[in-house]
């Protein structure tokens, strides 16, 4: 009785830390599978798209020759008006679930070369959070070609039931804060190149690598800036306590507008996004997954 005793907890122990590994060893399969990396790099290819058109209509509003929304609904409406607009937004869709499940099962069990625990778990986080907002991305799309509209993609009506609940002001205050940091870390991505490393360059020629190093650097900056601007207001509205100067991509490139030299200026970051759409064409092809 005494070894039965001891033995079935080490058994029940061993036959968990089993299963743990079969689960984990099915997600890496499924991660490499074919299925999945191909969706994945459809999904970063659907970024570049998304990205490349809100640099043309932010150009355009540079120039004054549109009021159309310069964020993600203005470019889905820019599609959606086109031929076969409705296949391709449904080819978007397909790539958002792909590349988010990539994300998520690189966040279960990707990060194996990092030594440091600390780091590993972080990578992981980072990857969990990139999962659910492309999930995020793909469930607006969705409403968008089911419903034949869009939100307003303009935080301002959300920041204001957040600021109607105790603490609420705080809160919005942290994520302004958060925004302000993902823009400089961004920055500083494309100052230092620190994306380059996620790409198999080898497989590059000389023109392709500069242009990929070029478009991504710009690209990543101007991305940067227009996120550092918009964590502003939306910390600024903290501050305020007023909700209505929480901007979202659109409100915080056509407020660049609005400002002296705003059109030079607004021309400027436009080309980086459309630059940046550029780059995650080239990631989609060279992305180490």
């Amino acid at each position: 009785m005494t070894v039965n005793s001891t033995s079935r907890p080490g058994a029940a122990m061993a036959s968990g830390r089993g299963q743990a590994q079969k689960a984990s060893g099915q997600a890496q399969k499924a991660k490499h599978s074919k299925a999945v990396t191909v969706t994945a790099r459809l999904g970063l290819a659907s970024r570049g798209l998304v990205y490349l058109l809100i640099g043309v209509l932010a150009i355009q509003v540079a120039a004054g020759n549109s009021n159309e929304k310069t964020n993600r609904e203005g470019a889905l409406r820019q599609i959606a008006d086109k031929p076969f607009g409705t296949a391709v937004l449904v080819i978007l869709i397909i790539g958002f679930i792909g590349y988010a499940a990539w994300r998520l099962l690189d966040a279960a069990t990707g990060h194996t070369d990092e030594d440091d625990g600390k780091k590993k778990a972080g990578k992981r986080a980072t990857s969990a959070v990139r999962g659910l907002i492309y999930l995020a991305i793909a469930g607006s799309t969705i409403k968008f070609l089911t419903s034949g509209h869009g939100g307003s993609g303009e935080p301002a009506p959300y920041t204001a039931r957040v600021m109607g609940h105790t603490g609420g002001r705080w809160l919005v205050g942290v994520v302004g804060i958060v925004v302000i940091g993902i823009g400089i870390g961004m920055i500083w991505r494309g100052v230092a190149t620190k994306f380059e490393k996620k790409l198999r360059v080898g497989e590059m020629g000389p023109r392709v690598r500069t242009l990929t190093v070029r478009s991504g650097q710009i690209g990543y900056v101007a991305r940067g800036i227009v996120f550092g601007l918009a964590g502003i207001f939306v910390t600024k509205a903290a501050v305020d306590f007023d909700p209505n100067g929480a901007k979202g991509l659109d409100g915080t490139l056509k407020t660049i507008a609005g400002n002296s030299y705003g059109p030079w200026l607004l021309g400027i970051c436009a080309v980086g996004l459309a630059l940046f759409g550029a780059y995650s064409f080239f990631e989609a092809r060279y992305r180490k997954l």
